[in-house]
């Protein structure tokens, strides 16, 4: 796919700096403004953006390519959404830290066939009734970490940045094909972490509780015709001709899902569509205004990072703003970076000449998406999920402190150290 470049003014990323700060902060020092107003401030700032590419640089072509892929990001997630809402999954008895340990790792698995919004919406509550004798804030942390984030590093379906490549030209499977090792050293360090802490958590339970834990455990699970709409919509990623046809196809297999699924199990998954018209309205801002700051990088990717940029810049540099902004423009933004940089012309060139930076670019967005609260979109879901159920977990920062910085970081470094160092 051949990359366009155009040379907006700078100062147009502005209404793009406002959203994502307005996004961060705002649910923070304004919830209820924000709950209230929030469509309003994502179109409006959207809007402007359009309007400036539209009418000021004449530039429809660039603006249909985003709405394109646009459509195809939300038909993803919103149909991995409903279909995982159709799905229930009931726990009887208790997890001892090595059940935990297996019902993670499945989880991590499954992050790469439903999305990470979609398992982890499917598994949180599960999780938490599983460990309810004695849930604290590292079960719903690594949980994080493992089944909204990492896990998802296989596939585009996975996360969202993943499909965002994936629309940009980059193969369906050059992603399992070259993440695997560091997605099998990732989850792998995550799992013997959570595996240490939650012995130490185990061993501190009354002994009733410890001995309760032992009970083998009972599963049953509701709504699995639900899994033909997830075929359908597994098939439909691999469509790519005519337009729209794969996105028709994802939102019909949503819609059937929606309306044949029993009315109890949208109610024991306490289901409703907020949360994906959320999404839908945030990140159609997002795409937006995110025009101009991709289009600027492009152009300036060489003085911002050298001539000759190594893997590790992009991976640090897509990880840390992955980490306070949302890791999917975060990743188009870089992806743009390595194009400027390395003058590609097509994501085919860079695959060719430059596989092991768009790697590190990848395994960044992804990776480092875990690292707070509204790195990634199930995050704050995860949170919201626990808050409901009267979970203590830290705050922004405290989420920082307490668990990015001693269980992630280490692992982030071992990945750079191992893989992208060089």
């Amino acid at each position: 796919m051949n990359h366009e470049v155009i040379a907006p003014n700078p100062w147009m990323i502005l209404p793009f700096a406002l959203l994502l700060a307005a996004m961060a902060l705002a649910p923070l020092l304004a919830a209820s403004w924000w709950t209230r107003h929030y469509t309003k401030v994502s179109l409006a700032l959207g809007a402007i953006t359009l309007g400036y590419y539209l009418l000021g640089l004449q530039a429809s072509a660039r603006v249909w390519h985003l709405a394109h892929d646009y459509t195809s990001f939300i038909a993803l997630v919103g149909s991995l959404f409903v279909v995982s809402g159709g799905i229930h999954i009931n726990v009887k008895g208790k997890a001892t830290p090595l059940g935990n340990v297996v019902f993670l790792f499945i989880g991590a698995v499954v992050a790469n066939v439903l999305g990470t919004t979609g398992a982890a919406m499917l598994l949180i509550r599960p999780w938490i009734r599983m460990n309810r004798c004695r849930v604290t804030a590292h079960h719903i942390a690594f949980f994080i970490f493992i089944v909204a984030n990492v896990g998802g590093g296989l596939t585009p379906i996975g996360d969202p940045p993943l499909f965002l490549g994936y629309l940009q030209g980059v193969p369906f499977w050059w992603i399992a094909k070259n993440c695997w090792p560091m997605w099998a050293v990732g989850v792998g360090i995550l799992l013997a972490m959570f595996y240490a802490v939650d012995r130490i958590n185990f061993a501190r339970a009354p002994r009733e509780v410890r001995e309760l834990e032992t009970v083998q455990e009972m599963w049953r699970f509701d709504g699995l015709p639900n899994l033909f709409f997830l075929a359908v919509i597994l098939g439909a990623v691999f469509v790519t001709r005519p337009v729209f046809v794969r996105e028709a196809l994802m939102v019909a297999a949503a819609i059937g899902s929606y309306f044949t699924t029993p009315k109890p199990v949208h109610v024991a998954n306490h289901f409703n569509l907020h949360p994906v018209r959320e999404v839908a309205v945030l990140f159609a801002g997002i795409f937006a205004t995110m025009l101009p700051a991709l289009d600027w990088l492009n152009l300036n990717a060489r003085w911002l990072l050298g001539d000759q940029p190594g893997p590790g810049i992009f991976f640090w540099g897509t990880g840390i703003l992955s980490s306070g902004l949302d890791n999917a423009p975060t990743y188009l933004g870089f992806l743009d970076a390595l194009f400027g940089a390395t003058g590609a012309r097509s994501t085919g060139e860079l695959l060719n000449q430059h596989a092991l930076s768009l790697l590190a670019i990848s395994v960044g967005a992804v990776f480092f998406g875990a690292a707070t609260y509204i790195g990634n979109g199930p995050n704050f879901m995860v949170k919201a999920v626990a808050d409901q159920q009267k979970i203590r977990l830290p705050t922004f920062s405290g989420f920082v402190l307490k668990f990015t910085l001693p269980f992630l970081l280490p692992m982030l470094l071992a990945i750079w150290l191992i893989f992208f160092r060089g």
